[in-house]
């Protein structure tokens, strides 16, 4: 295995807080409801997870560190702060550090905005999800629109780079009224976007609520399809070109730790439920920490480590994985790459018949999906997976 693969992609680390004010009904990460957090108590933790981990990858460069969740926006400024202080002795920071937070856009939360500035963060990634209050309601969304576009304008001032998310082909939404509301999104000047079509997924109460034949009028796989293609003309037009699948920015606003992700990078990743990436001396491997945030806070306090036992990623698993993740950029896979991971190259079979199907193209070094194949990615990856 080329021990020094992940710089490709770089280091970065994941801090995840399992909390939220309420459950969405289409969720399915690993986010609990608690009345009450002892945020000196997750500190303690963050920060005994962070200097184990370093001493394993010391004196890595951090390029990215990232707060998912759950809400991360119900962390206390000062916590936040921490874990980066945390953060800043366990490595050597970059220059030019992307340090992002997910928010959402209630009052309280927003208020919370310049706090995090000051803490360190300089984006902010905001859970939007829809522009209109019938359709917030649907989603199980605690705020308004008008709370939301509020928010975001505070986010503008108190941050250098600001994203949100948006999920389409809701119930009831044709391709006429998202073309409106993605409109509007991009006339907000954000930097990035994300943008989800709606699934339904297992274990979520949408999930049962469909199951039962009670989730109706969600638009079906064609408009579904229209709509993604219309996304990429609309943000294209408006200087917002896609980047991976679901991702769209200003060219050099990309999230980069999410890059770091898709390019195999190696991550770190403190909290329950993170999983993570690391490029040891004799393996990469997987890490996993316990879902349950009192067992894995009990854990990291009695036995000095939140983590699962690893998972040793074989050079196969490493090849499969590079093509999953960097066929969904638009800059594609490095042929060289996937080779030297899988011990082979990649399929020229299967290659050319994707290039004359008009799915995929060769670029030198690199074979990427074309604009029309990224609708159809999953076909796509089964036929190149070795």
């Amino acid at each position: 295995m080329p021990a020094e693969d992940w710089r490709a992609g770089g280091f970065a680390l994941y801090v995840h807080w399992p909390f939220c004010a309420a459950k969405c009904p289409y969720c399915d990460f690993n986010s609990h409801v608690a009345a009450v957090i002892d945020q000196p108590r997750w500190l303690s933790a963050f920060r005994a997870e962070i200097a184990r981990l370093s001493a394993e990858v010391p004196g890595r460069v951090l390029g990215s560190i990232f707060f998912g969740g759950g809400t991360p926006s119900l962390m206390a400024p000062d916590t936040v702060a921490g874990v980066i202080e945390a953060a800043r002795a366990a490595w050597p920071l970059a220059n030019d550090v992307e340090i992002t937070l997910e928010a959402n856009p209630t009052s309280v939360e927003a208020g919370r905005f310049r706090g995090y500035a000051d803490a360190g963060v300089n984006r902010l990634s905001m859970g939007v999800q829809a522009l209109n209050d019938a359709d917030l309601k649907r989603l199980g969304r605690m705020h308004s629109a008008a709370e939301a576009r509020a928010a975001f304008d505070i986010a503008r001032n108190a941050f250098g780079r600001v994203s949100f998310d948006l999920i389409y082909a809701r119930q009831q939404q044709d391709a006429a009224s998202w073309r409106r509301e993605l409109t509007e999104a991009l006339a907000m000047a954000v930097d990035h976007l994300s943008l989800y079509q709606l699934t339904i997924e297992p274990g979520t109460a949408f999930g049962a609520r469909h199951a039962a034949g009670g989730l109706r009028d969600i638009p079906d796989d064609d408009m579904a399809g229209d709509m993604y293609l219309e996304t990429q003309d609309i943000c294209e037009k408006f200087g917002y070109p896609a980047y991976e699948v679901s991702n769209h920015a200003r060219p050099g606003a990309e999230s980069r730790h999410n890059l770091t992700c898709w390019r195999q990078g190696d991550w770190a990743a403190v909290g329950p439920g993170a999983h993570g990436r690391l490029t040891l001396p004799d393996s990469r491997v997987g890490t996993e920490a316990l879902r349950a945030p009192g067992a894995w806070l009990d854990a990291v306090e009695r036995r000095g480590s939140g983590e699962l036992p690893r998972e040793v990623l074989p050079r196969h698993d490493q090849a499969v994985e590079y093509l999953l993740m960097s066929m969904r950029l638009v800059e594609g896979m490095d042929r060289g790459r996937f080779a030297a991971l899988n011990g082979a190259p990649v399929d020229h079979t299967a290659v050319r018949s994707l290039v004359d199907l008009g799915l995929v193209e060769e670029d030198g070094q690199r074979i990427r999906a074309t604009r029309e194949g990224r609708p159809v990615l999953n076909a796509i990856l089964r036929e190149l997976a070795p």
